[in-house]
């Protein structure tokens, strides 16, 4: 057996393990390796290809000019920290591996391998089918034990882990480590009889697999909120201040099935989507102790709530270079990556506060030609137009982000694309 293939869990063991680190083979007795989380060490035969994709010479150039280039009056500074992180590199690699691979297999992804309209539609082209998920669930009846699966880096429910498992086909897990540290964590609560009050988007892949977490202990409770608002209202609810019924008619959708605020919220263990903005995540740590220590004393909530930083490390050196990015004048702030990334979000949510920002999805809305950026403001779920969106004339200061699912060339063609609304070919910038 390949060193790069781990086996899937037994059948008396349903639940994912934790490392997800097991050795054996295919358990309909092929004696073929069905689960692989280490790629198939073929790195080197992919890497120029990887390279094509998604290199940026421009950004090339800021890393190499102290993240800034000018031209004429327009200077762009690009934040230290941007782009693909580890688990985002490793979750492509292993796709583009898999492809390599398996040329004459089924290929399915389930869901998207990380939330950027690029990258997925790149791995479309390549033949991988994705599986989208209606209503939070994904449909594998048309997956059959000779296909081919690929995990993204956000994981899958329990559930769906073990229907695949079942099929028998060959899953190729791309999860992000600080994804599994997290699940580490929700399932020790559940072990230990904790809720796991979760900060996150109750609709989100990630979250949703994370909270599955909980079910592997009989009685794992979850919770879910968006930020601190809801959680406040757990809050509420814990000093008396709300009824069960008031509680439960807001965040039904976003709790355990059988979910008793009365019963389950009496010990409660923090964490959260590895995404999210992290001095929020640390505040609603903070609020939920408060409110426990507020209404049962100290002595109970030191036995009885948990709280821990999950938030990834990527994420956070994200949202720590942009905020050293704003300490300095900025005219205008364009953050690239998908509007369903919350690592992107986060990001634009942090430059709002101080500066004119517009988040892009893609390079492609920014058009040089007429002047006009194509953008979705914070909170909306729609895109629109801004016109005359830089100054025609006079000196400028554009910063630039990206979430960690945004690859360098797409970061590079934004910055070509600015420079060319102020009629700068960028061409000429050496």
């Amino acid at each position: 057996m390949s060193d790069t293939s781990v086996k899937a869990p037994s059948p008396d063991g349903a639940a994912v393990p934790a490392n997800r680190n097991m050795q054996a083979s295919n358990p309909n007795g092929t004696g073929v390796p069905t689960y692989f989380r280490k790629g198939f060490g073929l790195k080197s035969e992919i890497q120029s290809e990887l390279a094509s994709d998604y290199t940026g010479q421009l950004v090339d150039m800021l890393k190499a000019r102290e993240y800034t280039l000018t031209a004429d009056d327009l200077t762009i500074r690009l934040a230290k920290e941007f782009g693909f992180c580890y688990g985002v590199e490793r979750a492509v690699d292993y796709a583009y591996q898999a492809r390599k691979k398996f040329p004459d297999r089924t290929i399915y992804l389930a869901g998207e391998i990380i939330h950027n309209p690029h990258v997925n539609s790149k791995l479309q082209a390549m033949g991988i089918t994705f599986l989208m998920p209606v209503d939070g669930r994904i449909d594998f009846s048309g997956v059959k034990a000779e296909d081919v699966v690929i995990l993204p880096a956000f994981g899958v429910t329990i559930t769906d882990f073990e229907i695949l498992r079942q099929i028998g086909c060959v899953m190729v897990d791309t999860t992000c480590g600080s994804v599994l540290n997290v699940w580490k964590r929700v399932e020790s609560y559940a072990r230990d009889g904790f809720t796991s009050l979760i900060h996150g988007k109750y609709y989100h892949e990630e979250t949703r697999a994370t909270a599955s977490q909980a079910e592997k202990h009989e009685g794992g409770q979850y919770f879910i909120v968006r930020n601190l608002d809801e959680a406040g209202r757990v809050c509420d609810f814990i000093e008396g201040r709300l009824s069960a019924d008031a509680l439960m008619e807001q965040f039904r959708h976003a709790a355990s099935p059988s979910f008793d605020p009365v019963r389950d919220l009496n010990r409660i263990g923090v964490a959260n989507q590895t995404t999210m903005l992290a001095r929020e995540s640390l505040a609603i740590g903070e609020l939920i102790g408060r409110s426990m220590t507020s209404a049962h004393g100290e002595e109970y909530a030191s036995k009885n709530f948990r709280t821990f930083d999950t938030i990834c490390s990527a994420t956070q050196e994200r949202q720590d270079a942009v905020v050293e990015l704003l300490r300095e004048p900025l005219d205008v702030m364009v953050v690239v990556g998908g509007y369903n990334s919350s690592n992107t979000i986060s990001l634009a949510a942090l430059c709002s506060e101080t500066v004119r920002t517009f988040h892009v999805e893609d390079a492609d809305d920014i058009d040089p030609a007429s002047g006009v950026i194509r953008h979705r403001p914070l909170g909306s779920k729609e895109e629109i137009e801004s016109p005359d969106w830089l100054a025609a004339a006079g000196p400028l200061r554009v910063g630039i982000t990206a979430g960690a699912s945004t690859p360098n060339n797409k970061i590079g063609e934004a910055v070509g694309r600015i420079f060319a609304t102020r009629g700068i070919d960028p061409k000429t910038i050496r």
